[in-house]
């Protein structure tokens, strides 16, 4: 075996290109770390055959005086393995490339958890007490925690100071390795030997010869008593020794303490792991290199009898040259940008955090506006404000919405509620959400047909024409399948998914953001907002509850109309009433309309309380966690300070409704203290999961594939 092994190494390395018969050097940041380097280095001769080390070339150490040292002496190393903060600026500021990712036991993740000794405290108590951070601007030591303290608003960041001088005012004290250069006073509670000879200084560098550097020298910080709190990754809590573990404990984000085995229910947030980096003319021939080092020492190495990659404690520290934790070691394919790499989400963190310094995107707040008479409202919005500036960016649905906050290109918007599920899963979290006062006790979805449609029920709309208010629109997409349409077909029975519901049901309709027959009954959009058919905004004539009620009557001419349409009772009189005012259809009133209820009864738009399709929770805004303090800030001062000529929940005057926000709001509520489940209720929350359980999403395909996971 060990023969043939050899012949296999040999005929892989024989066809590296000839960059590989230079040396690999990895770069190594403590005594420790670079002892096992040179352990690995020897092992690798002693393996590998004569000619197999010559073709490869051999492992050189390069011992550099911190991470940061190692990122800028690029040109004299080949290989660092860094954590994904570090990652992201080895990649944007230096040019270099990831060939591999760490993979834990549950993934390519790491969560990132606040350990403390003292029973009384909680997570909105840490302003005052002394901190321990594994490293600046890492992933679990510093970007989650501050991520979550601002969303929080338990830390406050105006933006017009430096954020390292935030979080030294609101801590005490600090020990923040790799934080010497920018922000010194982060480095008071470091225990490193000071110098002004560089070579010889350690103290708050990121390298072991700090004593509190990384996760395990925080948790260093805490146990010796120079910390009250230590932002860690959890993989490190597995390293506590048993008789100290029981005097430990994990700050949860609902204010409550829980035991160090509790971190997959008590975390400040998840995020990618490290990676390991090089320059881009080497990549191919750094990705088979540690392809050997893994099939020869992983933990399924052949070899690894003589050499373990990633065990760490025959040289007196833990995680040198890679994680203890590691799994395996996954290639990143060649090409991988950035976004691959880490996930779009912890880049927007990142960004928001300030890590590629203060830019005009800092001072502003990015609306997302989804038609041009959304666009036309918002940019009179911008104008009347005595606030932050304001920003009109076009989407082109709430899907498109969701898509541009995760990406960073927009901040906010508000959603409906089956909207908000899916920002949910999106990373995104609430800031507000719309309070409708007793003038409306509740949203609820209805089925309307016009009066003299005698022989239209629920139960017999088979073949009918239908109308909804868009893709995904609660009462227009959501509500209506989990009801009898049609006894021939049971349609409720025959498919959870509800686009086949209405596929089947109906021989065709207008519902916006669809394809195929459920097109066919939309009109598109004149002037300039013209756009093709069936558009998931107010461009497409037919869009919402307006255009639901519009579909049903019909367009000016008298023809593309619905039997039935699916929307929103609360606005259903008023857009009623605005179709001769708008020039649309005259001579409709109230009473030329009726309900469909579930049992088969027809009943006047009065008794809707009895005759509906369910209840729909209010629209909420949207954001990304750290945001959620600025953006609330926004709102709060855009509803108070509003001139009489501008409008924030009125759309009529633009000839539309519920532009932005629905025009039934009276002001806005906070919520950013909530999750999605809470703001849309156990019910709503479970209906809307069910439904997508069995229905292609593409933008839920384009959240999850930014969850942290095995490549």
């Amino acid at each position: 075996i060990r023969s043939r092994l050899s012949v296999l190494v040999y005929l892989m390395l024989c066809l590296l290109p000839c960059v590989s018969a230079k040396k690999m050097r990895w770069c190594t940041v403590s005594h420790p770390e670079q002892r096992k380097c040179a352990e690995l280095a020897k092992a690798l001769v002693v393996v590998l055959p004569p000619a197999s080390v010559n073709a490869f070339g051999r492992l050189s150490c390069i011992h550099a005086s911190s991470v940061t040292d190692c990122i800028n002496r690029a040109n004299r190393a080949d290989l660092v393995t860094l954590d994904a903060g570090d990652v992201y600026s080895a990649l944007k500021e230096f040019d270099l490339t990831a060939v591999a990712k760490e993979i834990y036991s549950d993934g390519s993740c790491v969560l990132s958890v606040a350990v403390v000794r003292n029973s009384s405290l909680a997570m909105r108590s840490l302003s005052g007490l002394r901190s321990c951070h594994s490293g600046f601007r890492w992933t679990a030591g510093w970007s989650l925690p501050l991520g979550f303290l601002l969303s929080r608003n338990y830390l406050s960041w105006s933006k017009e100071r430096p954020l390292t001088q935030e979080v030294s005012s609101f801590f005490n004290a600090s020990c923040v390795p790799g934080s010497a250069a920018m922000a010194p006073h982060l480095c008071a509670l470091c225990q490193g030997q000071k110098s002004y000879i560089r070579q010889k200084n350690d103290h708050c560098e990121m390298s072991h010869s700090e004593p509190f550097y990384n996760s395990h020298g925080a948790l260093r910080c805490l146990s010796s008593g120079a910390g009250d709190v230590a932002f860690v990754d959890h993989l490190a809590l597995e390293t506590i020794e048993s008789n100290e573990r029981d005097n430990l404990r994990l700050l949860c984000t609902d204010g409550t303490q829980a035991p160090l085995s509790h971190y997959n229910a008590c975390h400040l947030g998840r995020g990618p792991g490290a990676a390991v980096v090089t320059r881009m003319s080497v990549r191919k021939v750094a990705r088979k290199f540690l392809h050997t080092l893994q099939m020869l020492f992983g933990h399924k190495g052949r070899e690894r009898h003589r050499f373990q990659l990633f065990n760490s404690s025959p040289f007196g520290e833990r995680d040198l040259l890679f994680k203890d934790a590691t799994a395996e070691l996954a290639a990143l394919p060649d090409g991988a940008d950035v976004n691959q790499v880490l996930g779009l989400g912890y880049i927007a963190l990142l960004k928001s955090l300030g890590h590629e310094g203060s830019t005009l995107e800092d001072s502003v707040v990015r609306w997302c506006c989804i038609s041009h008479k959304e666009q036309i409202k918002c940019e009179q919005w911008a104008l009347s404000i005595q606030s932050d500036p304001l920003v009109c960016v076009r989407a082109a649905s709430m899907r498109h919405c969701v898509e541009k906050i995760k990406r960073d290109e927009v901040d906010a918007v508000s959603l409906d509620a089956t909207h908000v599920f899916i920002a949910g899963k999106c990373g995104l979290v609430p800031v507000v959400t719309e309070y409708y006062a007793e003038v409306l006790p509740s949203i609820v979805g209805v089925a309307v047909s016009k009066r003299s449609s005698r022989s239209i029920a629920m139960g017999n709309l088979a073949g009918r024409r239908s109308c909804h208010g868009h893709m995904y629109s609660p009462a227009g997409w959501l509500l209506p399948h989990a009801h009898t349409l049609s006894r021939e077909l049971n349609s409720s029975s025959a498919t959870c998914d509800p686009n086949q519901v209405y596929s089947d049901v109906f021989w065709k309709g207008c519902l916006p953001g669809s394809e195929g027959n459920l097109c066919k009954v939309c009109l598109g959009g004149t002037g300039e907002a013209t756009t093709k058919r069936c558009t998931d905004n107010h461009n497409e004539r037919y869009y919402g509850n307006m255009g639901a009620l519009r579909c049903l009557v019909g367009d000016p001419g008298g023809k593309n109309y619905g039997d039935i349409a699916f929307l929103e009772q609360h606005n259903l009189k008023d857009n009623i009433l605005s179709l001769a005012s708008s020039g649309w259809a005259e001579g409709w009133a109230s009473s030329d309309f009726e309900l469909l209820c579930g049992d088969g009864r027809r009943a006047p738009l009065s008794e809707w309380e009895g005759c509906n399709l369910g209840v729909i929770p209010p629209n909420t805004v949207m954001t990304r966690p750290v945001l959620t303090g600025r953006v609330h800030d926004f709102l709060m001062k855009s509803q108070v300070s509003m001139h009489s000529q501008f409008k924030l929940f009125e759309s009529q005057h633009y000839g539309e409704s519920d532009l932005l926000f629905k025009d039934a709001t009276r002001c806005f509520v906070r919520t950013s203290h909530m999750d999605c489940r809470a703001i849309l209720g156990e019910e709503f929350y479970n209906r809307v999961e069910a439904a997508f359980n069995c229905t292609q999403s593409d933008i839920l395909q384009f959240c999850s594939q930014d969850m942290c996971s095995p490549v």
